[in-house]
């Protein structure tokens, strides 16, 4: 069975940098920085007290005080991106098979916030003051459960939790789902709301985040010699993936096609990846194999580029031994420089920017990037955007317990 094509045809987010797709492209081309104190508990004894936090969030917008008390705020997150996206698809419009229309939508850690929530209740009212729908309001899956529910799409629902790789398994998994015929449409992402007290505690313990609380503006500095872990952000991105036919039919705006997926296991640390930087390059590789496009044909990679020492030599590693050290041909640049880690939503919001690379053919900067750290030596767009053609990108999502997904964009030929 050969595989149909697979085109975007809806895009939509919640970022640090814009709750708009537009808005958070510009901001992001402009090297905006939203990371602040977090305001959402007390930090005074955490070692680190800022995050990228949402520059807003109004969830009465676009659902009642009901649905609020009962869904965790990623899940908001991720029902208002799917609204956005929907809108923005044009599918409303037209009469589509909702039988055909799937949902997948990754996270990280879910719920988080409203388990630490009920946690607390448990231990000081007891088992009565639960709420019913602790569980269904937290579980990882609700996040596509109840943009099924709400929008009525029947077919293909499932929310894949691979750590930071989340989403773009998720996307890949859509992708495959309407390649051979299970779908004509995919809505797909992640959502993550992870500034919590234990999230937050728990990524400090494992010495994961940066602690440039005196300048925290500065603390996402991905490849700089002197970054020390990443900075953790919240929001959610939506793509509707559609059968190129189909697409084709109703008229659709068509961003970019989605032609490649690749992913692999590191199979070595639960933390960390290896200095072999094997998963990594293995991810790459099975993506442009899948792509049936040669490493050349690729002018920008948007790395995961977390800000952590292992982490950025690691991935620099994984793509000279794919691309080649002549950076001539193709750029990298981290957008979580400016975004901060969305966790499991971060692949869903980059697979948006290098979509957006293509159509705009410019590359967003990787700010804070001032003296590149040893072995980090590739062009990675410091500071400022760069204009060049842009006819294929990819995005790279790596996650604890060694987990690596790669997505390949297209210009629709």
């Amino acid at each position: 069975m050969s595989k149909r094509r697979v085109v975007i045809t809806g895009l939509g987010l919640l970022s640090p940098v814009g709750n708009e797709v537009e808005d958070s492209w510009e901001n992001l081309l402009s090297g905006m920085n939203p990371v602040k104190p977090i305001k959402y508990f007390d930090v005074t004894d955490y070692k680190t007290n800022f995050a990228a936090s949402l520059p807003s969030f109004n969830a009465e917008k676009y659902l009642d005080k009901k649905e609020i008390r009962r869904l965790d705020p990623f899940i908001q997150y991720g029902v208002v991106a799917a609204k956005k996206c929907i809108l923005d698809s044009g599918i409303e419009d037209n009469p589509i098979n909702l039988e055909r229309i799937g949902v997948s939508i990754g996270s990280g850690i879910g719920g988080l916030g409203t388990i630490e929530y009920n946690a607390n209740i448990l231990a000081k009212s007891g088992t009565r003051k639960i709420s019913p729908f602790f569980v269904p309001g937290s579980i990882i899956n609700m996040a596509s459960g109840y943009v099924s529910i709400k929008f009525g799409f029947k077919g293909p629902n499932i929310s894949i939790a691979s750590a930071c790789s989340s989403a773009s398994h998720s996307i890949g998994y859509s992708f495959r789902s309407i390649a051979y015929g299970d779908a004509d449409l995919m809505l797909t992402g992640g959502a993550e709301m992870g500034i919590t007290p234990l999230s937050v505690a728990g990524f400090i313990a494992s010495k994961a985040l940066s602690t440039r609380n005196e300048s925290p503006q500065t603390a996402s500095r991905p490849w700089d010699k002197d970054r020390d872990g990443f900075v953790i952000g919240e929001g959610a991105g939506c793509l509707m993936l559609e059968e190129l036919e189909h697409a084709k039919s109703r008229r659709a705006k068509i961003y970019a096609e989605i032609i490649g997926f690749g992913m692999s296991a590191d199979a070595f640390h639960m933390t960390s990846p290896p200095e072999s930087a094997e998963g990594a390059t293995s991810a790459m590789k099975n993506a442009l194999n899948d792509a049936e496009v040669n490493p050349s044909d690729i002018e920008y990679i948007n790395a995961h580029g977390t800000s952590t020492q292992i982490g950025d030599l690691t991935e620099t590693s994984a793509i000279k031994k794919v691309f080649g050290e002549d950076t001539s041909n193709y750029i990298v640049s981290s957008t979580k420089s400016m975004t901060g880690h969305l966790l499991g939503a971060a692949g869903a919001i980059e697979a948006i920017y290098c979509i957006l690379a293509i159509r705009d053919n410019v590359v967003p900067p990787t700010i804070n990037l001032s003296n590149p750290g040893e072995g980090c030596d590739l062009n990675y767009s410091p500071n400022n955007a760069s204009e060049i053609n842009v006819s294929k990108s990819i995005s790279n999502s790596f996650g604890f317990g060694g987990t690596n997904a790669t997505l390949v964009f297209s210009e629709l030929k």
